[in-house]
């Protein structure tokens, strides 16, 4: 389920190693699954939510061409309105031996030169935003469609068992890279479960 979790950021000092980061985790502040809310609270920190329809003739494990087909008019409405010239299909999990390192990876706080945008078609992945002393954790599941402005502080957990597949927007052809931030705030709120 989608679900929006905001904690006020803590305080430092708290010790660096994930099992006693998780266990100090202190309560959300506000929590909630309801798509309208999460939408409401998101813009008010400048990041774009929307639930999109699902696709009913689209199977699951269906190819890049299959899925950006089924998703044509809402891929073009974020186009039109947006500008990301370049969308693509990346899916994460199954037979992928590299799917470990890519999660350490991705769960250390970076920010990009170009806006995260992405629509997950299948699976799920909890995106943990760092703005302005908050930490707001959106757990994302198929139908969720995410718009994180660039220079965003963020990390990304994929789980223990990655499995989902997303469909990418992007301004520039060349995609974006991760600008580290060597913060050891991710360490210290809880992962995907």
């Amino acid at each position: 389920m989608t679900q929006l979790r905001i904690y006020a950021t803590q305080a430092a000092g708290i010790a660096a190693d994930r099992a006693s980061a998780v266990a100090s985790t202190p309560k959300p502040l506000f929590s909630t699954s309801n798509p309208a809310l999460i939408s409401a609270e998101l813009k008010t920190r400048g990041i774009k939510f929307q639930r999109w329809p699902s696709q009913p003739g689209l199977e699951q494990g269906a190819n890049q061409e299959q899925i950006l087909l089924a998703y044509q008019s809402l891929i073009r409405s974020v186009q039109d309105s947006d500008g990301y010239g370049t969308v693509d299909v990346m899916r994460v999990g199954g037979d992928q031996p590299s799917s470990e390192p890519l999660r350490q990876t991705f769960l250390r706080e970076h920010q990009h030169a170009e806006d995260e945008v992405r629509f997950f078609v299948e699976g799920r992945g909890l995106f943990s935003l760092h703005i302005n002393g908050e930490v707001l954790q959106l757990i994302c599941e198929a139908n969720d469609w995410i718009a994180i402005p660039a220079e965003t502080r963020h990390w990304f957990d994929m789980g223990e068992n990655p499995s989902y597949c997303v469909i990418r927007f992007f301004k520039k052809s060349g995609g974006w890279a991760a600008s580290f931030t060597d913060d050891p705030i991710a360490s210290h709120y809880p992962g995907l479960a």
